[in-house]
């Protein structure tokens, strides 16, 4: 592969990432509802998640997923269900103000571990970005060389890229967090965050194959 095929796989790829999705909204809720160390726990679980989703493309689900519509279906509505649930939760763990008392709302803490596999679950479940990968990646290919040092070249380029995408929105709204400590406002966001979650989870149910 050559370096200006290289840098324009990194461009579009950096492009896409820019554009909020489900992975983007979890990372956002959680650093807003639980503050920084959870935070990177849903980066380390974007990282790993695109890690497994690319590779899964590139070593043949994403043609699966294309010419099957049973397997399109198990993953929209398994990744919807998620979805769903994570909202939910979240949801129900918004923090609550101690009573009688102006202290800081207290939010209902997270295992950082747990966090980690939600994040790996909600990035590598869903098949939008499984057919995106098996339509996106062919184009910076080089046919007449070896595939697999490719392959790793570009899991390596769009996984770090994505990593440092997740840690940018998280650490942004962790310092928002920060700024915006407040009984009143930590919980309404912590809502609001679950309840886009909700919604994001039944937009992918509602996802049709091209």
């Amino acid at each position: 592969m050559t370096f200006h095929l290289w840098l324009a796989f990194a461009s579009a790829s950096l492009a896409l990432l820019l554009i909020p999705g489900p992975t983007v909204l979890l990372v956002l809720t959680y650093a807003l509802s639980q503050g920084r160390r959870v935070a990177l726990a849903t980066v380390a679980g974007v990282a790993l998640g695109d890690f497994v989703a690319m590779s899964a493309s590139l070593a043949g689900l994403g043609a699966l997923v294309l010419a099957s519509s049973g397997v399109f279906l198990a993953l929209k509505w398994i990744g919807a269900a998620y979805l769903v649930y994570l909202g939910v939760r979240l949801f129900c763990s918004a923090p609550v103000a101690r009573l009688g008392t102006l202290a800081q709302a207290q939010a209902v803490p997270a295992s950082p571990r747990r966090v980690f596999f939600h994040a790996v679950a909600v990035t590598a479940l869903n098949p939008k970005s499984i057919v995106f990968f098996i339509a996106f990646v062919p184009q910076f290919l080089v046919p007449d060389r070896a595939l697999a040092p490719q392959f790793a070249g570009l899991i390596a380029t769009f996984v770090g890229l994505a990593a440092l995408n997740a840690l940018a929105y998280a650490l942004l709204a962790d310092r928002l967090r920060r700024n915006i400590a407040r009984p009143n406002v930590l919980p309404a966001l912590t809502r609001l965050g679950g309840g886009a979650l909700v919604a994001m989870g039944i937009a992918t149910a509602a996802l049709r194959r091209a």
